[in-house]
Parts: C-alpha cells; sequence; structure tokens
C-alpha cells in the first residue's frame, strides 16, 4: 500500500512539475514567434501552406512523382529548419503537410514502404541525424505504411546539389547509391524526399532500384521549385 501511494506521489508530482515547464518555457511558433499554442508551428502559420493539386506533377523514367506543395515562404524554412537548425519537432509538421496531400489521391489506399532519401555516412554523423528520416516516421505514425531505412544506401559523398546546374547535379549523383535486398518484401516502394529541383536525386534512386528489377516505385516529395510546375 505505501508503495503504491509513493508510486502515486511520484507520478503526481512528476506531472506538476511538467506542466510548471511548459508555462515557464512555453514552445514558440519557429515561424510567427507566437507562444500561445505552446507549437513550434502555430495553426496560423500552418494553415498559411497551399497544398498543391491531387495531381502527378512529372514522371521520371515512366515513374510518378507528387509533390504536396511549393519550396517557399513557410515551407522553405520549415524545411530549412529540420535541416540546418537541429528544428527536429517540425518534422510532424512537414510530415502533416505530405499527408494532407496524400489522403487525397486514391493510390493511399494502397501499402507502401517509405524509403527516405539516405546521406552519406559521414554527412549523417556531422549533422547527427538524417531528417527526411525523422520525417519519414511521423509520416509513417500518420498513414500506418512502414518505414525502410536499409533497402537503399548512398555510397558516395556528394557534393551539395543547390550549387550544381542540372547536369552538375546528374554527374555528381552518378552510382550514389547501392540497393540492398536483403530487408525488401515485395513491397510497393515510395521514396520520399524534402525537394524536387531537377529530379536528379530522385533519377538516381529510381535508376539505381530498377537495375535491382524493382519497379514498383512513387516518388513524393514535400515540395517542388516553381520550375517544376512547368512540366
Amino acid at each position: 500500500m505505501y508503495s503504491f501511494i509513493l508510486t502515486y506521489y511520484n507520478y503526481y508530482m512528476i506531472k506538476i512539475l511538467s506542466q510548471l515547464l511548459d508555462l515557464i518555457y512555453k514552445k514558440r511558433c519557429y515561424f510567427c514567434g507566437c507562444s500561445k499554442e505552446n507549437t513550434k508551428m502555430c495553426s496560423k502559420c500552418f494553415q498559411k501552406i497551399k497544398i498543391l493539386p491531387s495531381k502527378i506533377i512529372k514522371n521520371i523514367d515512366k515513374i510518378p512523382v507528387y509533390s504536396a506543395t511549393v519550396y517557399e515562404k513557410e515551407v522553405q524554412k520549415l524545411i530549412r529548419g529540420i535541416k540546418y537548425h537541429r528544428q527536429k519537432e517540425l518534422a510532424f509538421f512537414q510530415a502533416k503537410i505530405m499527408y494532407d496531400f496524400w489522403k487525397k489521391l486514391s493510390i493511399s489506399e494502397n501499402k507502401y514502404t517509405i524509403v527516405p532519401v539516405p546521406l552519406f555516412v559521414e554527412r549523417e554523423k556531422k549533422r547527427k541525424y538524417n531528417q527526411m528520416v525523422l520525417v519519414a516516421q511521423e509520416f509513417s505514425n500518420l498513414t500506418g505504411y512502414d518505414v525502410n531505412t536499409k533497402l537503399i544506401k548512398r555510397v558516395k559523398n556528394t557534393k551539395p546539389q543547390y550549387k550544381l546546374s542540372k547536369n552538375e547535379r546528374e554527374k555528381n549523383l552518378k552510382d550514389a547509391f547501392l540497393c540492398n535486398l536483403e530487408n525488401y518484401n515485395n513491397e510497393k516502394i515510395l521514396i520520399i524526399d524534402d525537394i524536387l529541383t531537377t529530379g536528379s536525386t530522385a533519377k538516381e534512386i529510381i535508376k539505381t532500384l530498377k537495375t535491382a528489377d524493382l519497379k514498383d516505385i512513387t516518388v513524393f516529395v514535400t515540395s517542388c521549385t516553381e520550375y517544376n510546375l512547368n512540366f
């Protein structure tokens, strides 16, 4: 009986302490600074994001590519916040943006295995995490799909893509990925990434998967540049 009372007392005190800490260190919206909702992205800022129409934005080697939104304003800050400024909590909101688009597609009723675009091992060690793995895990919670981080491995330490032209990007990514079939069980593959610019990364991953005779592939990105809206 005494043990039960002590356990309950400890639980109650921890709960009170947690509530006090929430009041003292209230989270501010990363975008507008508002602390009313005690969250990293308030509903007002989230609602500013415009979800694209539910359709394929382009095809890469006959593989459909979807984008949830355009890489601008709040979306740009969100992606850069996770990737470069350790704002890991924003991964949920990035996944939610993708889910709000994805759930409107008829193909969302299928069962997929989520494959986040991998980082080279040294770059991931330096960053201490792969932002797309965080997003994949949150997207998995929303969809119920499994995540496979071992199917595709980045075996080449490529240069940052944003500094390169389209041709340079393709050369930079040539033979950058390796497919590991050990953890694959004939599922539909959903490759996810944060930004689609020229599509070079997706193209090289698709080539790698097709070389391993895997063809049931869909590519889904959080955002695309305006350039891609012309495809």
